[in-house]
């Protein structure tokens, strides 16, 4: 049984050849995809939260039982879990960026109706323009503490993608301004990687939550409420030793 929020993540590369490990309705959409990124999004979503299940709930790993699972999006875009046709008493949260793809996973109603966002990202040049336009005046000051390469570009990759977590829990995503949350980062770790962060909009509400790096990668967590960090989940691949990866750029259609 899934309890605390866990999470795994999974390479481009662990991707299995072939697509008899989806569902037919996953079939049916993967094939109505044109443009190659979007279709290896795809593929890499649907098979960390495949795998995510399969590891939260201790299942084989293999084909027949990827297959009978199928990681389904509401109207709202987020996603959800079934197996054999049945909805799954899990909710899961995912994110992907350059290769690689981030599953949360938790007990039924830890993540539903927007509780919860995550957001993975890469560390980036950004540039001055980029912070000034996307930047509230205090996270521009964080950025700017940070010295200029890559302190400059971790820091306003972290701030960026703390306020996409916190959109995705307000279910408005980047529609909205992102002057209008402000990102405070924390420091102090919890021992396993994670620290704090908290990210308040300009009407008060604060979402608390973490944030942890792993080679090029940045792990970002907002919350409606104060929650722990989750912990990872055995048989992932390991972020720590990942490299973005950016293969449909060899053809993109």
């Amino acid at each position: 049984m899934v309890t605390a929020m866990r999470w795994l993540s999974c390479g481009e590369q662990s991707v299995p050849e072939g697509t008899d490990w989806l569902s037919e309705r996953e079939r049916g959409y993967f094939e109505s995809i044109r443009f190659t990124k979007r279709r290896t999004e795809f593929l890499l979503r649907r098979h960390t939260g495949k795998r995510s299940v399969c590891a939260a709930l201790g299942l084989p790993l293999d084909v027949d039982r990827l297959a009978r699972i199928e990681i389904l999006n509401r109207l709202t875009g987020a996603p959800y879990v079934q197996i054999d046709g049945e909805r799954a008493a899990l909710d899961i949260s995912l994110s992907d960026r350059a290769g690689w793809a981030v599953a949360l996973i938790g007990s039924e109603g830890s993540m539903a109706a927007g509780t919860l966002g995550i957001d993975l990202e890469i560390v980036e040049p950004r540039s001055e323009g980029f912070v000034s336009d996307f930047l509230t005046p205090a996270e521009q000051t964080y950025v700017a503490g940070r010295g200029r390469g890559e302190g400059w570009d971790e820091a306003a990759n972290l701030i960026w993608s703390a306020k996409e977590a916190a959109l995705k829990v307000m279910r408005v995503g980047l529609r909205a301004d992102t002057r209008t949350v402000e990102v405070t980062v924390g420091e102090d770790s919890d021992g396993d990687g994670w620290r704090r962060l908290s990210v308040r909009h300009v009407d008060g509400q604060v979402f608390p939550g973490w944030w942890r790096r792993d080679a090029a990668f940045l792990l970002t967590i907002a919350a409606l409420t104060d929650t722990p960090p989750p912990a990872v989940l055995p048989g992932g691949d390991d972020l720590t030793t990942a490299t973005p990866v950016h293969s449909w750029l060899d053809h993109p259609v």
